[in-house]
């Protein structure tokens, strides 16, 4: 019954893993897991953290902007480094980067379902060119 039950819906996560609504007065979906494993994804690709802990006003201090601006300048080679294997594959450095991409969009209805997800990893869905995951964050040069 209604006046039986009490939900808690404080925030309860890692930062840089935490998904836009939950700082909004939106519903919280399923869709946050699919952001936080979009995250997961870039760190994976890219070796390295989802926030920096030095910060000198690094435009790559926060991994999700600074993974899109160089998926949007052509400049994904930043990203992985001198990862061999992922220079060699770069079609699927980019599948794997859309995805993550689509993932972290800050619209949660843009996200796709983790079972879309999976068959994107899979090959099974084409991975189509993902909007700008946060509208509304200018980039800075």
């Amino acid at each position: 019954m209604i006046d039986q039950t009490h939900t808690k819906t404080d925030i309860r996560g890692t930062k840089g893993y935490v998904a836009p609504e939950w700082f909004r007065n939106m519903p919280v979906t399923a869709k946050v897991d699919v952001y936080s494993f979009g995250v997961l994804l870039l760190e994976i690709i890219c070796c390295r953290r989802s926030v920096a802990a030095e910060t000198d006003g690094d435009s790559s201090s926060i991994l999700t902007y600074w993974a899109y601006d160089c998926f949007i300048e052509g400049t994904i080679d930043a990203l992985i480094g001198d990862d061999m294997e992922a220079i060699h594959d770069r079609k699927r450095l980019e599948m794997l980067l859309m995805t993550a991409l689509w993932c972290i969009q800050e619209d949660p209805c843009l996200r796709p379902n983790m079972r879309k997800v999976a068959q994107m990893l899979e090959g099974v869905v084409q991975v189509t060119i993902p909007p700008n995951p946060s509208p509304f964050t200018i980039s800075v040069p």
